[in-house]
């Protein structure tokens, strides 16, 4: 995967692979976004659009409800 891929992605495909690449590969999302090469607020902004927000302590994106909790 790379950033212009990433960059032309469905958003719910981005989540998926995301969150999966938070689990097993990186500790925050810093590292992934650093990996390759994309800002961190054009990830949060994508998924921002379809209704999740990153959680530093899950180190995941999860929906804005969960996170209200």
């Amino acid at each position: 995967m790379n950033k212009e891929q990433l960059i032309k992605m469905d958003p719910y495909m981005l989540l998926s692979i995301i969150n999966m690449k938070l689990r097993n590969e990186f500790n925050n999302l810093e590292d992934f976004c650093y990996d390759i090469n994309i800002e961190n607020e054009f990830i949060i902004e994508k998924l921002e659009e379809i209704g999740y927000k990153y959680d530093k302590e899950l180190n995941q994106f999860v929906s804005r409800d969960y996170a209200e909790k």
